[in-house]
């Protein structure tokens, strides 16, 4: 059986997404023509979280939308084929992008290439709940729930109540081999 320590329970998940609304306000001094991006699947539960939270401290509607880079990852089989699946209006936007853990970079960079081919935003901004390091590539979020030093044998994962019935972030051991690259 996999031995798994709880790192965040819905209280600490709460706080992170509360704190994190407040440093991306702090930093962009309010926030104006800005569209939340969540990397799907749980990124887009934290956006939507981000969404809510931010509106309800500016009083201002925030677009949100989500985004599949599955068509964009350089560790699968499939390219995209002409076009871009990407419908998301980036122009001149600042764009907030959100996923839950942020590890090899590899889904971070498939993102920024989504977003880039949509159009040609003012700035992206990364904001991660959780941080486990092992970068490949040379991608740093600007906005950090929690920073977990990991081993390739370990597994975060992150639950979100929409899906998993409940919000916590939950370090596993796994055994060699069975590692999740993202």
């Amino acid at each position: 059986m996999d031995e798994q320590r709880i790192l965040m329970d819905s209280d600490g998940v709460m706080r992170v997404v509360r704190r994190i609304s407040h440093e991306i306000l702090e930093r962009n001094k309010g926030i104006s023509n800005a569209l939340i991006v969540g990397i799907e699947r749980r990124g887009v539960y934290l956006a939507k979280r981000l969404q809510r939270e931010i509106e309800s401290i500016e009083g201002i509607r925030i677009e949100c939308e989500s985004l599949n880079v599955a068509m964009y990852r350089d560790d699968r089989d499939y390219r995209p084929k002409q076009g871009n699946p990407c419908t998301i209006n980036t122009t001149e936007k600042l764009i907030i992008l959100v996923d839950d853990v942020l590890y090899t970079g590899r889904t971070i960079r498939a993102a920024l290439n989504a977003l880039m081919d949509a159009g040609r935003p003012r700035a992206i901004q990364l904001a991660v709940l959780v941080d486990r390091g092992h970068r490949e590539l040379p991608i740093r979020a600007d906005y950090v729930g929690k920073n977990v030093p990991t081993s390739h044998l370990e597994n975060v994962h992150v639950n979100v109540s929409e899906v998993d019935g409940e919000d916590s972030v939950v370090l596993t051991q796994i055994e060699e081999g069975q590692q999740e690259y993202k």
